[in-house]
């Protein structure tokens, strides 16, 4: 994963309701809730200031009403920010056109929506080609396409079905291998997996960290699960009442939460399942240990491993370097606090 921010937003509003930029230019760029209610305005996405890095899943988190779906919908201009600043490889979304705006979501960016809206008189082919036919693609590129994204999503044997007779993960398969088609260098996810079944909704959450592992996309991830979060991303922001009221990785929310409600929201999370070995490892010494895990393994992937490694882990990097040491009694310690 880069440094590079992929996209930056500045300042970015959303309010609904007559009178919303005047409300946002009388009041220094940052009117309070009590203005905005006064005024019988919403403010639905209030003063947010965030970074999505080249390669990295960014996940926007909050309750129902936060304003995490009016956001990521601001970020693609699908609805219209009151003011701000959204910058796009370098590109103030908000100073494009609408013709720039359809050119760059057609070509940069892929959106997965929770419903997953294929269209029913289409194959499963032809559905995840369809993008590729309003670019104007021609036919036999834009079905060459389809069938690799379509064996990417592990669907193969199913271009010529049709979405009813597939199961809801199927469905979501062929949605994701739909918005993927286009080759996006900005992928928006919102709550794409909330209305599967448990067991389904884990199974796509394993395929899409398959599918990144290999595609390494820019990932703006929606959801209200806190479990899903910490198991997707790299960094998660927590939105309330229109704020994001803290951003960090799953480790620093859990274990340093910026205030109450960050506190309340990630209270019933197990330690172990967001400290990474490497916040544990100590100084390597001697030589490697039969045993060996990551550093950015949890406690809880690397736990069982002490069943026949004894007290001690090697941690290794990807390339095989010997980077540190995992102890038994450090791992016991985050378990036994919760």
């Amino acid at each position: 994963m880069s440094t590079e921010a992929k996209l930056v937003c500045r300042n970015v509003w959303k309010i609904f309701g007559a009178g919303a930029r005047d409300a946002v230019s009388s009041n220094g760029g940052k009117p309070n809730a009590e203005t905005l209610s006064s005024a019988g305005l919403v403010g639905a996405v209030r003063d947010v200031n965030l970074e999505v890095r080249a390669g990295e899943i960014f996940v926007i988190m909050g309750l129902s009403g936060s304003g995490k779906s009016t956001l990521v919908r601001c970020l693609s201009r699908l609805i219209e920010p009151t003011s701000g600043e959204i910058i796009f490889n370098g590109e103030n979304l908000l100073s494009a056109s609408e013709a720039r705006m359809i050119e760059i979501r057609r070509h940069q960016m892929g959106m997965v929506f929770q419903h997953f809206a294929l269209l029913p008189h289409l194959t499963v082919l032809d559905n995840v080609a369809f993008p590729l036919e309003v670019q104007g693609v021609d036919r036999p590129t834009r079905v060459g396409r389809a069938r690799r994204m379509v064996e990417l999503v592990g669907l193969a044997g199913k271009e010529t079905a049709y979405p009813r007779q597939l199961s809801g993960g199927q469905q979501q398969r062929v949605g994701i291998a739909r918005s993927l088609a286009v080759e996006p260098e900005l992928w928006f996810l919102d709550e794409p997996f909330s209305a599967l079944d448990p067991l389904i909704r884990r199974e796509m959450q394993d395929e899409f960290l398959r599918l990144q592992s290999v595609l390494k996309k820019t990932i703006v991830f929606i959801t209200h699960d806190f479990d899903e979060a910490i198991r997707l991303a790299d960094r998660i922001a927590i939105m309330k009442d229109g704020e994001i009221v803290q951003a960090g990785t799953p480790e620093e929310l859990v274990l340093a939460p910026a205030t109450d409600y960050v506190a309340e929201f990630t209270r019933n999370v197990a330690r172990s399942k967001v400290v990474k070995v490497a916040s544990l490892m100590k100084t390597a010494t001697g030589p490697l240990p039969a045993a060996t895990t990551s550093p950015l393994a949890s406690i809880a992937q690397a736990a069982p491993l002490f069943a026949s490694a004894g007290d001690t882990l090697g941690v290794v990097d990807a390339d095989g370097r010997m980077v540190g040491l995992l102890r038994r009694s450090d791992v016991v310690e985050v378990m036994m606090q919760g």
